[in-house]
């Protein structure tokens, strides 16, 4: 009967958690689970930005300085921003992290590609988007959007372009801004540095069968 009674309460928990899932709980991230310290933040580009560096410097913002007024991304021309963000190694993306302030300026579409580092403005309206995501309207005290991507379509992801494509003015302000940015996920744990991976990208079958001997781990790289 105590056994009974215990598995009715796990249940009961579990469903409980279910129920009451509500973001503004859980939105603070584990700190291994963010993709922070796997960004290359020197080599982040971002096109139409109105003040040099500032895409980049809106990725680089910590957790804690993630609600922070300045640095903000704001576009230039026009309402469109691209940005291009590559990770140290492998990484599987689990979710898009966000915070723009509530205004008409936040943006509304953002379309992902996944390890592409040759996109403009012209390719990424062309192309078909690895994920396209609709960022929810911000609203005054809200905090970061926690966007979850199809994890499917993100493992194995070594840079990440985001097309924000549109804004919530509907085309009346031709400015966007974003104040933070950043990823959930997990770092593919082999390619601890950026030249390993890329030394083991050539795949010299030696060295793969060499690698493949070290305690039987390299059947991860694959």
């Amino acid at each position: 009967m105590s056994g009974h009674h215990h598995h009715h309460d796990d249940h009961g928990g579990h469903c409980h958690g279910e129920d009451g899932h509500d973001h503004s709980n859980d939105i603070t991230p584990a700190i291994q689970s963010l993709l922070y310290s796997q960004i290359q933040f020197d080599s982040i580009t971002t096109l139409n930005e109105a003040s040099p560096k500032s895409g980049a410097a809106i990725v680089k913002k910590t957790w804690s300085e993630r609600l922070n007024d300045e640095p903000e991304l704001e576009s230039d021309a026009d309402e469109q921003l691209l940005m291009y963000i590559p990770f140290t190694g492998q990484v599987k993306v689990h979710s898009l992290l966000i915070y723009t302030a509530p205004t008409p300026s936040a943006p509304k579409t953002v379309k992902l590609f996944k390890n592409r580092d040759d996109l403009d403005f012209g390719t990424a309206s062309d192309l078909k988007p690895t994920q396209t995501v609709e960022i929810p309207q911000p609203v005054p005290g809200a905090d970061v959007f926690e966007l979850p991507l199809n994890r499917a379509h993100w493992n194995a992801t070594t840079s990440i372009t985001l097309f924000f494509e549109d804004n919530w003015s509907d085309g009346e302000e031709d400015v966007t801004k974003v104040g933070y940015i950043g990823f959930k996920g997990q770092f593919m744990a082999l390619n601890r540095e950026p030249i390993n991976f890329l030394y083991e990208a050539a795949a010299n079958p030696g060295d793969h069968v060499a690698i493949q001997g070290v305690n039987g781990v390299g059947s991860r790289i694959l």
